[in-house]
């Protein structure tokens, strides 16, 4: 049977569009492209997850900025749409289940702490009945255990990653090609990295004097060259050090800063794309994609750079001369980069 110029043209219609289903369904979810949407529905109404003050004990006070006295409310009520799929919703109870007798390891900056409280507010907001510990630790390390659950996430201060040493004749010196502390990221279920904001810092917020790669000293050095150079040392311990059968291991994408001459004060709405390339996260990505062992990148770049709203600014229970726009508030931006965590950890 002949088939006539307009069934034939519906049937390639038809086969074309089968064939890119096809492609997207093959292809995992990008959730570093796409746009925050206001999820305040009187039927669908689900954000925030929970509310830092009443349901988060243990929160930190300069995250929790409607407790130190922000007023508009609408920045906590944002949800991150990717473009082509949806991020699932956290589930707290699912994850506990997931990674019962796990353990999990925050290894970065004050970054890496904003991530990590929102995670274990998540946690136990999912079973608030549940009996936790909060311990911290001499050595810089902070846990949160659930023994119901026999699980515990960590968050364990390293700026750098690499070692920064003090000499007492040249001072501070960070060494960009040793790590001394990797056995404290030995034996975990999950470690999640991140370094980047330390890197930028100059004059009064500069933590070191002198760069080091092998016997040189360096008084000078393009900062991002420098993190380049230490996020590789990095990538070599994991290659050299971590076996994937026994532990994932994430890296925390760069989450954008608004120290710019627009600031955060007083922004109460997401910014509108296209944002320009931020600096430093073509270096995470070739060095990433160049490792031998798997290194899942969660990108947050995007998502942060159009979020100059969600930092506590003037609302860090530090007094109004204090402006933070490096930070995020919580209840807020950063539990979608755990609801992107635990898409990633769940996928499996």
């Amino acid at each position: 049977m002949s088939l006539t110029f307009h069934q034939l043209c519906l049937l390639l219609l038809a086969s074309a569009f089968l064939w890119t289903l096809s492609l997207s369904l093959q292809q995992p979810c990008d959730y570093s492209q796409g746009n925050w949407v206001n999820d305040d529905d009187s039927t669908t109404f689900s954000y925030p997850l929970y509310d830092a003050s009443k349901d988060c004990p243990f929160i930190g006070q300069g995250f929790d900025c409607l407790g130190n006295g922000r007023t508009d409310k609408d920045y906590i009520k944002y949800r991150w749409k990717p473009s082509r799929c949806n991020l699932p919703r956290f589930d707290g109870g699912k994850f506990l289940e997931r990674y019962k007798g796990k353990k999990i390891l925050f290894v970065g900056d004050s970054i890496s702490n904003n991530m990590w409280q929102s995670l274990t507010c998540l946690l136990h907001i999912a079973i608030p009945n549940a009996n936790y510990t909060l311990t911290k630790q001499t050595n810089q390390l902070t846990v949160f255990s659930i023994p119901e659950y026999e699980a515990s996430i960590m968050w364990l201060k390293n700026g750098f990653l690499v070692d920064l040493v003090h000499d007492k004749e040249k001072g501070r010196i960070l060494r960009l090609d040793t790590i001394s502390s990797g056995n404290q990221w030995k034996g975990f279920d999950v470690l999640i990295f991140n370094t980047y904001h330390w890197w930028t810092h100059t004059g009064k917020s500069q933590t070191w004097d002198y760069f080091q790669v092998g016997n040189e000293l360096i008084k000078e050095m393009d900062h991002l060259e420098a993190f380049k150079i230490g996020l590789s040392t990095w990538a070599k311990w994991v290659d050299s050090n971590i076996e994937p059968s026994k532990t994932r291991v994430l890296f925390q994408g760069i989450a954008a800063s608004h120290v710019d001459g627009k600031g955060c004060l007083r922004k109460t709405k997401p910014d509108q794309g296209p944002m320009p390339p931020y600096p430093g996260v073509d270096t995470v990505k070739t060095i990433i994609s160049k490792m031998e062992k798997p290194v899942q990148l969660l990108d947050i770049t995007l998502l942060t750079q159009l979020r100059r709203d969600g930092h506590p600014s003037i609302y860090t229970g530090r007094g109004e001369s204090y402006v933070d726009c490096s930070h995020w508030c919580l209840a807020g931006v950063p539990d979608t980069w755990n609801e992107m965590l635990y898409a990633a950890l769940l996928e499996d």
